[in-house]
């Protein structure tokens, strides 16, 4: 990190427009330069070759364009690959690349460094939270992905809680969103909370994104044991958020359900889900528990998978399954992290 320059790929369109007005430039030339950097990847200003050589040194003694490679990168069987990226202060963060249908890819990116949610089917709440990451600690994630091949989808659903960092986060998505840069569209980014209530209130006014929230449960019994977010923002308050999250964006919000062996995967469970969700407009997201070395928790039988997910679509919630991706690897959140640090 060049302590006294800025980093473009930390500015959104406002801020770069800001600091271009600062060196007495025109509007357009943040068209120019979002083109440079995300378009055509360059991160050395003499390469922007229509800008006039004095604007390029000048843009040089200012600011520079940080670009990553990931420290290490394990690739499962069925073509998930996982990056470990290691950040200028020494600390490692992770991103997963899950290959979709019709050569389509989804990456799942990080937010924090560790997290302080501390949620007990989640390696990455072990490491507690480090830090938050700076918006172009955000951004780089989807820019080193891409350097293999094209990202369909985003899903800020790696290390940490994006709404713990949410001035940071908001700032990467206008990033991601620049039609003159990587030109996500805001139906292709999707943002996972374990439910910080104010702060789904006051994402919804600041910007458009879909919403996942991590339920994991239909009682607050079982809910406050396994998230304990859950015990300052209980399911009432949190459902009445996303009920109001989804009217004014107008669309669906995604429910993940963890489901684990013996804690919350009945067919009693199922029932007191459909309940709970009466009336918002939703879907929801089933996720087999995927065991890892310590675990506290177990798999769930595919029967009962299969009985959960059916009484759901039974009752006209729409259900999906994902597929478990990168078995093979050190798939789940932190596992990565956890394992290559181990041996450093």
């Amino acid at each position: 990190m060049n302590k006294h320059k800025i980093d473009l790929k930390s500015l959104n369109r406002q801020q770069l427009e800001e600091f271009l007005s600062g060196l007495g430039k025109e509007k357009y030339r943040v068209k120019q330069i979002l083109h440079w950097i995300y378009q055509r990847h360059v991160t050395d200003f003499e390469q922007m070759t229509d800008l006039a050589k004095n604007f390029r040194t000048e843009l040089a003694d200012q600011a520079y364009i940080s670009s990553w490679l990931p420290e290490y990168v394990e690739t499962s069987h069925d073509g998930t690959r996982k990056y470990l990226f290691r950040l200028d202060d020494g600390q490692s963060i992770e991103a997963v690349k899950i290959p979709m249908d019709e050569n389509r890819a989804t990456l799942c990116i990080s937010t924090q460094v560790g997290c302080a949610m501390g949620c007990q089917f989640c390696m990455t709440g072990t490491f507690g939270l480090v830090r938050n990451l700076r918006p172009e600690e955000i951004v780089n994630q989807v820019c080193a992905a891409l350097q293999e091949g094209p990202i369909s989808n985003i899903v800020l659903m790696g290390m940490g809680e994006p709404l713990h960092n949410l001035e940071n986060v908001v700032t990467a998505l206008q990033i991601l969103y620049l039609d003159d840069g990587l030109g996500y569209g805001t139906r292709r980014v999707t943002l996972s909370t374990c439910g910080l209530v104010p702060e789904i209130a006051q994402l919804g006014r600041m910007i458009k994104v879909n919403l996942a929230v991590s339920l994991n449960a239909a009682t607050d019994e079982i809910r406050d044991r396994l998230m304990p977010v859950n015990r300052r923002y209980p399911l009432d308050q949190l459902i009445s958020a996303c009920r109001d999250y989804a009217q004014i964006t107008k669309q669906r919000v995604t429910f993940e359900y963890i489901l684990i062996g013996g804690v919350n995967n009945s067919v009693a469970d199922a029932k007191r889900l459909v309940k709970l969700l009466h009336g918002v407009r939703c879907k929801v997201n089933l996720i087999a528990y995927n065991e890892h070395e310590g675990a506290a928790f177990k798999a769930p039988s595919e029967e009962s998978i299969k009985l959960f997910q059916s009484y759901l679509l039974q009752r006209d919630i729409v259900a999906t399954l994902r597929a478990s991706k990168g078995q093979d690897i050190s798939a789940a959140c932190g596992q990565l992290k956890g394992k290559f640090e181990a041996q450093s």
